[in-house]
């Protein structure tokens, strides 16, 4: 295996990256000027260096704690509670939503190994217990391990005084009825409001 092969090898573990993509971005690397190369490589080099979890959310930062957190702006009153660091950034990019966010590192599945433990559910309790926050709002995805976790913390925070929300989920904007699934169009019924 030459160095080809292995750049694109290595590309192609990446998520949504497969074979093929993999090997174009190879090659056009090796179309890349010296410069661009550099800052590349170095960028990749320092990543891990320069970006930490947030000490209070857990989301990507070069600051700590990160933009949001210390945005004396946002309304500390309102924690939207989401999977992975991208998600909170997912969220972030609506402009929608101005509150506060706790990442938990993953969701319940015992499975593969991932107890609520392992997750930073603890640290979320924590922040609930400070009394400042009034509604804590589940962004976990519409999946049996996201339904399960939204589920456990939905328990946890039973009776510290919170108003506990999910994200309303169903049919997509623009979407046609005869191509949504059984679970999503049950989704869509029982989430339904009044117009």
């Amino acid at each position: 295996m030459n160095a080809l092969d292995e750049l694109t090898e290595s590309f192609s573990h990446l998520p949504g990256i497969g074979k093929k993509s993999a090997a174009r971005i190879a090659n056009s690397l090796l179309k890349a000027d010296g410069y661009f190369m550099a800052r590349f490589a170095e960028q990749i080099k320092t990543l891990q260096e320069k970006i930490k979890p947030c000490s209070v959310c857990g989301a990507w930062t070069e600051d700590d704690p990160c933009p949001i957190c210390s945005d004396v702006t946002r309304d500390r009153s309102i924690i939207c509670v989401v999977e992975q660091p991208q998600d909170a950034a997912t969220i972030e990019s609506s402009h929608e939503f101005h509150g506060l966010f706790h990442v938990l590192g993953g969701v319940i599945s015992p499975l593969e190994g991932m107890t609520p433990d392992k997750l930073r559910i603890s640290s979320l309790v924590d922040r609930v217990k400070e009394g400042f926050v009034k509604e804590v709002i589940l962004a976990t995805n519409p999946t049996v391990e996201g339904d399960t976790t939204a589920l456990y913390i939905q328990r946890i925070l039973a009776d510290s005084g919170v108003t506990v929300t999910r994200l309303a989920s169903g049919l997509p904007v623009g979407g046609d009825l005869e191509y949504a699934d059984r679970l999503t169009l049950a989704r869509s019924f029982r989430g339904r409001t009044q117009l």
